[in-house]
């Protein structure tokens, strides 16, 4: 990854985020307006897009459609919106993180370290495994195995929803995604279901099912898995 597309209406921070990058290497482009990001994104395609929501022209969710119409560069959105349904609808429109102002430098290059990781090393490889905890998830054989050879049983809902997780790793999934994925159109809502899913699946896959280190919840927004 080289290049990097900095978008906000904020002065200070299209200055400082370009200062911080180049001092690591990123080649930097900035633009202070959704149209300006289009542009700029199809004239000199980036590597990786940080999209502020608050601009003067688009809505940052319109910006991220545009985007996500003919590529699949990562997003991570950089906003003052901190409210859940701001998350969920930046989420849902093809942003594959989001981190909320005020926030630190060193946040944001990790963020932009897991993503690049991500795209770079997916679950959807040659070899389609992944491992959670003491486990071996075969994706391509529909197997998951603890190390000792034992082999874990998962119903159909609890395979739909770990792999939909295993094939997104480190990325944040929405709670209206993986509802919509695995149980279908019109239970968007239903976030009880994935709530007793979820607690399913650390029983049998987390070495200490009350403090996951895997399969991750992020409140109010959704779920991650975290190789």
């Amino acid at each position: 990854m080289n290049r990097i597309l900095v978008v906000d209406d904020e002065p200070q921070i299209l200055r400082a985020l370009r200062i911080n990058l180049r001092a690591r290497g990123y080649d930097v482009d900035v633009a202070a307006t959704g149209a300006a990001a289009l542009r700029a994104a199809a004239s000199h395609p980036p590597d990786l897009v940080v999209l502020d929501l608050g601009l003067p022209d688009l809505d940052g969710v319109d910006v991220i459609r545009g985007i996500r119409g003919w590529t699949t560069v990562p997003i991570i959105v950089l906003s003052g919106r901190a409210g859940s349904d701001d998350k969920v609808t930046a989420l849902d429109a093809g942003a594959d993180d989001y981190v909320t102002k005020p926030f630190g430098v060193d946040e944001l290059l990790a963020r932009i370290r897991a993503v690049t990781r991500r795209h770079g090393t997916g679950a959807d490889a040659a070899s389609p495994t992944a491992k959670v905890g003491r486990h071996t998830v075969d994706l391509g054989a529909h197997t998951v195995t603890r190390d000792d050879g034992t082999e874990i049983r998962l119903t159909p809902t609890q395979w739909g929803v770990l792999e939909t997780l295993l094939r997104n790793p480190g990325k944040l999934i929405s709670q209206r995604q993986l509802l919509h994925d695995v149980w279908g159109p019109g239970y968007e809502t239903e976030t009880s279901y994935l709530r007793q899913y979820m607690a399913q699946l650390r029983r049998k896959l987390e070495p200490d099912p009350t403090r996951p280190r895997h399969l991750i919840t992020e409140p109010g927004m959704g779920y991650r898995y975290q190789p």
